[in-house]
């Protein structure tokens, strides 16, 4: 298999399934090629979640903040797991390291929808977000996590913006035009560009995402702009430090100007070789709490709806991705897990986390917050609320 040296995991990942048009620019390595019938312990809704919760839960509009719907090509069954999952609306990454790369995954998201306008719609206003709760169907909002196809040309902010794109990160772990990412060590902060872009994006309603960035790109990134800012997928460092975890000062300056801190459902929770928990995640989610207000919290999973199932050949794989992602410099201490967490898996994990909040004295206000309503007020904030 021919790589090529700046592909990201998510390039790599559709690079195994390039067998199916529908898999082409799937976004997760470890979902690919699985089997569909599960072999990971989890426990499903009806024992998690009490009738209060699970009627808050139907009622609530729920954002998963950075999630695909499917692991590639979906079986039926995966078709009807995640249709019936509850979620009104997730960020699914579609950029990749090159401009054909995201113009692919923009097709692929915009084909998927076109298979099934019944239940799944984009979402390019944020009068969308509500209609997709009302109209029983999942919304897209398509998201970039890659930035090097527009860094020297940044007039494809404002093109792809047209397209549909209202959510774009500005760096990916390593050092981008824009600034330095959370693994770079020089921890050089937001550059001329990047101030540059966040006034572009600013001025035209796209979300800046600042969920890989360095601590002084994100720190600079949420002093630079006039609009609220999110990191729609991290976890908290005051919890466990980690590159890809933020500090308190930076979750308290988001806060303050009014942005989105979404928690993640990956192994960078907890030191290695632990396997995450919903403990973990709990940890993580009512520090940002405590820390952001209740008003600036919610899920980012940086996973799918559909539940993961593994099989020899996704762990070798996954084996192989590491190996790649280290020889790149692109991979974060402690990625030697599968990048999920074992009893959240699944297209029940944000009810089940509505659930243990409520175990844990959350009021259903802060409750139906972390669920999807703090992501839906932060957008309409950003774009405008039409």
């Amino acid at each position: 298999m021919l790589l090529v040296k700046s592909m990201n995991r998510r390039e790599f990942q559709s690079s195994l399934c390039r067998f199916s048009a529908a898999a082409l620019l799937a976004p997760r390595l470890l979902l690919r090629g699985l089997e569909r019938a599960a072999v990971l312990p989890s426990l499903s809704s009806s024992e998690d979640v009490p009738p209060t919760i699970a009627q808050l839960y139907k009622n609530a509009v729920v954002i998963d903040t950075l999630c695909d719907l499917f692991h590639g090509d979906p079986s039926p069954g995966a078709l009807t797991a995640v249709r019936g999952s509850g979620i009104t609306a997730v960020n699914w990454t579609i950029s990749q390291a090159t401009l054909d790369g995201t113009l692919e995954g923009l097709a692929h998201v915009q084909a998927v929808v076109d298979a099934h306008p019944d239940w799944i719609t984009i979402v390019r206003r944020h009068s969308d977000i509500a209609a997709a709760k009302r109209d029983g169907k999942i919304g897209v909002l398509l998201g970039f996590q890659e930035t090097s196809f527009f860094e020297q040309e940044p007039e494809r902010i404002e093109l792809f913006r047209n397209l549909g794109v209202r959510i774009m990160q500005l760096t990916y772990n390593k050092r981008s035009l824009f600034g330095d990412g959370c693994l770079e060590p020089g921890n050089a902060g937001l550059s001329a560009a990047g101030i540059a872009a966040v006034k572009k994006m600013n001025g035209i309603g796209v979300a800046v995402d600042l969920s890989h960035s360095g601590y002084r790109t994100t720190s600079e990134g949420i002093a630079a702009s006039s609009k609220p800012v999110l990191i729609t997928h991290s976890g908290c460092a005051a919890v466990y430090a980690h590159p890809r975890n933020k500090p308190d000062e930076i979750l308290k300056a988001l806060a303050d100007g009014g942005g989105y801190f979404g928690v993640y459902l990956m192994p960078y929770l907890v030191a290695s070789p632990t396997v995450p928990t919903r403990e973990h995640v709990l940890s993580h989610l009512l520090h940002a709490i405590n820390v952001c207000g209740s008003e600036h919290v919610g899920i980012g999973s940086d996973g799918s709806i559909e539940k993961v199932v593994l099989t020899e050949e996704q762990k070798t794989a996954f084996e192989q991705d590491i190996a790649r992602r280290k020889a790149l410099g692109i991979g974060a201490p402690g990625e030697d897990r599968y990048p999920f967490v074992p009893d959240l898996d699944g297209p029940d994990h944000m009810e089940i986390i509505a659930a243990e909040l409520a175990k844990r004295g959350q009021p259903a206000a802060v409750i139906e917050k972390v669920l999807g309503a703090n992501f839906q007020r932060v957008l309409g904030d950003i774009w405008g609320r039409s």
